[in-house]
C-alpha cells in the first residue's frame, strides 16, 4: 500500500523524489470532524459527524477545543443512518450516493397528515431500526443487503413490509413513494435531533459543528437550528467525503504537528466562502472564444454589465454566471451558477425541463443578499453555503386551495404559492444561500442591481451543469454547457455571450490583438 502511494506521489510530482515524505492516515470520521471544527469560527464546539461508513464508524460525537479533538461516542457499521437513508433512496428509484438529495426534495410532496406516512414511520421504527432516546440506534440487518450483497435491501421483504414494490428508475412518481420519502425524512430528522441533544449534554457547549454526508440534509439542519438545542451551528460546506481531504490536512497540522489554532472573530469562518477552486482570466476567455468563434460583448464597467444582466433576468432570460474561483463542495454559490427571476412562475419549470434536463419536481434555491434574509425568509442568521432550509415569510405566501392535498404532484408544484414562486417549494420552504458583500462582491452587486430594479433582493440559483454531469469548471466547460442547453445568455468575467447574435469580427480582432492571441 505504501509503495503504491509513493509511486503515485512521484507520478503526480512528475519527477523522482529524493526523500520519502512521511505518510499520515487520519481516520475517516476524524477527517470529517476536523473539516468541521478547525475552519469553524468557534474556539470550542461539539462535533457531530454522520455518514454512510468510513473504516468502521458511521456516526461520531466529539468535542473540539483549541487544537484538540476528543472522540466521545461512536456507532459502527453496519448500523448507519446514512445507509438507512440510502436504502430508501434506492427503494424509491434513485441512485445511491447521488440521489439522496432527490429523496429529500421529494419528501415535502408527502402528506404529513396521512395514515400512510404514520404507518411507514411505525414500520421503520419498529422493524428496521431500534432508536434509543440518546440517538443511538441498531438496525435490523435481516432487512438489508448492503453489508454482503449488491443491493441495499431485499425487495421482497420490503414489499411485504410496506405493501409497495421498489420503484423503477424514471417511472412515474406516485403518492405512496412521496409518503415513503416523507416518512424516512422525518425519522432521519428525529435521529439527528436526538444525537445533537446528546452532543449538547456530553459537551455542555453552545456551539455545534457538523460534517459527513448526512450533514448535507439541509431540511434537518434548518429544523435543528430552529429547535434551539445549540446557540450556534456551523456545517462544513464540503460535508461529504470531498471535505475529508481538507480535514485530513487540518488534522495533520493541528494534531500531528501540534500547531496552535487561532480563531479570528472578524471572519465568519476560514472557508473564504468556499471559493477555493481554480480561477480564469481574460486570456482564458478569449482563447475559448477563438476556438469556438463565439459572439461576445465586453464591458469595461461592471456596473453596466450588472444592469444589462438584471434587465435580461427581468425579461425571463436564463443566465449562466461564471466568475472568479470555482466553489469547493457540492453547491454552486454564485461563481458557477445558472440564475433567473424568482418571481417568474414559469422559471422553475423552464430550468428543470429546458436547462437542467432533470426531474420536474425538484426545487431551486434562492441566492439572497445577506441583508435581505429577514425580508424573505424565517431565518435569523446567514446561510452562506446553502445548507439550511427555512420557511418563506408568511406575508409573501398565498393560501392553498381546499383540494390541495388531493392534487397530483405537478398540480401542487405549479400552484402559485408565493410572490417568489420559482424558489418556494411545495411546503413553503426554500434552501437558502445568503450572499455577503465582502465575500462575493460581484455576485452581491448583481443581486443588488436586480433589487434596485424590482424590489426583490434575491435570484434563483442552481448549479451550472446538466443532469448527470459535474458543475462546470473551465471557460470551455461553461461554453459547451451553454450551447447544449436552452440557456439564453452566458456571462464570463466581463464578457457577455448571446446565442442569437452574430459575431462582431472587428471587436474580436481588436481584443485578440490586445492579448496577442493567435
Amino acid at each position: 500500500m505504501r509503495k503504491m502511494l509513493w509511486d503515485a506521489l512521484q507520478e503526480v510530482a512528475g519527477r523522482p523524489m529524493k526523500r520519502k515524505p512521511q505518510l499520515l492516515f487520519p481516520e475517516h470520521h476524524l477527517s470529517h470532524g476536523a473539516s468541521a471544527f478547525y475552519p469553524s469560527p468557534f474556539e470550542k464546539a461539539a462535533i457531530l459527524t454522520i455518514d454512510g461508513v468510513g473504516e468502521w464508524a458511521t456516526t461520531t460525537i466529539g468535542l473540539g477545543e483549541g487544537r484538540d479533538i476528543k472522540l466521545l461516542r461512536e456507532t459502527h457499521f453496519p448500523h448507519s443512518l446514512g445507509l438507512l437513508y440510502s436504502a430508501f433512496t434506492y427503494y424509491c428509484g434513485f441512485r445511491v450516493n447521488s440521489g439522496e438529495y432527490k429523496l429529500m426534495g421529494l419528501a415535502p410532496y408527502g402528506n404529513p397528515d396521512s395514515e400512510r406516512v404514520a404507518k411507514f414511520k411505525r414500520i421503520i421504527l419498529e422493524e428496521l431500526i431500534d432508536l434509543k432516546e440518546d440517538g443511538s440506534y441498531l438496525m435490523n440487518m435481516s432487512h438489508f443487503n448492503y453489508p454482503v450483497g449488491l443491493t441495499m435491501c431485499g425487495h421482497a421483504q420490503w414489499e411485504r413490509l410496506f405493501g409497495l414494490p421498489k420503484r423503477e428508475a424514471e417511472s412515474d412518481l406516485t403518492q405512496p413513494y412521496m409518503d415513503m420519502a416523507l416518512a424516512i425524512q422525518q425519522v432521519a430528522e428525529e435521529i439527528v435531533f436526538r444525537l445533537a441533544a446528546t452532543a449538547r449534554r456530553l459537551t455542555d457547549c453552545d456551539n455545534l459543528v457538523m460534517a459527513g454526508g448526512v450533514a448535507l440534509n439541509c431540511v434537518a439542519n434548518g429544523k435543528l437550528i430552529r429547535n434551539g438545542t445549540f446557540q450556534n451551528v456551523w456545517i462544513q460546506p464540503a460535508a461529504g467525503d470531498a471535505g475529508g481531504a481538507l480535514g485530513a490536512a487540518y488534522a495533520a497540522l493541528h494534531i500531528w504537528k501540534k500547531v496552535a489554532r487561532s480563531v479570528k472573530p472578524e471572519l465568519p469562518d476560514k472557508m473564504q466562502g468556499a471559493y477555493l477552486g481554480p480561477r480564469f482570466n481574460d486570456r482564458d476567455y478569449l482563447a475559448m472564444n477563438l476556438k469556438y468563434q463565439a459572439p461576445f460583448h465586453h464591458y469595461n464597467d461592471f456596473g453596466r454589465l450588472c444592469g444589462d444582466v438584471a434587465d435580461l433576468i427581468l425579461d425571463g432570460k436564463v443566465i449562466g454566471w461564471f466568475q472568479g474561483r470555482m466553489e469547493y463542495g457540492p453547491r454552486a454559490l454564485g461563481n458557477r451558477s445558472i440564475i433567473g427571476d424568482p418571481r417568474n412562475p414559469e422559471m422553475q419549470k423552464k430550468l428543470n425541463l429546458k436547462i437542467k434536463y432533470r426531474e420536474g419536481f425538484r426545487p431551486f434555491a434562492p441566492s439572497v443578499m445577506e441583508e435581505e434574509i429577514g425580508n424573505a425568509f424565517e431565518l435569523d442568521r446567514p446561510s452562506p453555503y446553502m445548507l439550511l432550509v427555512a420557511p418563506v415569510k408568511s406575508d409573501r405566501c398565498n393560501p392553498l386551495p381546499d383540494n390541495y392535498t388531493e392534487l397530483e404532484m405537478y398540480g401542487r408544484l405549479y400552484h402559485l404559492r408565493s410572490d417568489i414562486p420559482a424558489i418556494t417549494h411545495v411546503d413553503y420552504s426554500a434552501r437558502i444561500q445568503s450572499v455577503n458583500r465582502a465575500t462575493n462582491p460581484r455576485y452581491w452587486q448583481l443581486i443588488n442591481t436586480f433589487k434596485e430594479k424590482t424590489g426583490t433582493g434575491l435570484v434563483v440559483n442552481t448549479s451550472f451543469n446538466v443532469r448527470g454531469e459535474p458543475i462546470v469548471c473551465t471557460p470551455e466547460d461553461a461554453y459547451q454547457c451553454f450551447m447544449r442547453t436552452e440557456m439564453d445568455v452566458l456571462v464570463m468575467g466581463d464578457y457577455l455571450f448571446r446565442k442569437e447574435e452574430q459575431p462582431d469580427w472587428q471587436e474580436h480582432e481588436d481584443w485578440l490583438a490586445k492579448f496577442e492571441l493567435d
